[in-house]
């Protein structure tokens, strides 16, 4: 019986060790902006745009180094959504870890140079993390971690 019951508690284990987030989904207005934000700051590495006419949807799964993805969404029937992000429940931000505290100030003062809102300045927050905010070009925020 002890045998037995320790099978399943470790394959239990073993399965749980996989368990992971898969992907993040995004609504977006235009695509191809978003994609090549991510790209650009984030070092995201786009798939295939897929396509589907008959729905008038098209996405884009970008992959992050740690193998994490985003994937951004759009529909001809945009105008259906309501996109305000200053007061819905749900996702509120999107938070990518650069590495290190120089590549968050580094980071967050090329988004600022190039026009981005910075919502947040570079700080060690009250739970210790070192992060800044900004807005993507759709207003998503994002935290920039280490």
């Amino acid at each position: 019986m002890a045998k037995l019951s320790y099978n399943i508690i470790y394959k239990a284990l073993k399965q749980s060790q996989y368990m992971r987030t898969e992907h993040i989904a995004i609504w977006v207005k235009d695509i191809e902006l978003m994609k090549d934000f991510y790209c650009k700051y984030f070092n995201a590495k786009p798939n295939d745009k897929y396509i589907n006419p008959i729905k008038g949807f098209s996405s884009y799964f970008l992959s992050f180094e740690s193998g994490a993805r985003l994937e951004i969404m759009h529909s001809k029937n945009m105008n259906n959504l309501n996109l305000d992000n200053k007061e819905r429940f749900g996702l509120i931000h999107l938070a990518i870890s650069v590495g290190s505290k120089e590549k968050v100030d580094q980071l967050t003062k090329q988004l600022r140079n190039d026009g981005f809102k910075i919502t947040g300045e570079p700080r060690i927050t009250g739970d210790g993390y070192y992060e800044s905010c900004v807005l993507d070009p759709e207003q998503n925020l994002i935290e920039i971690t280490i």
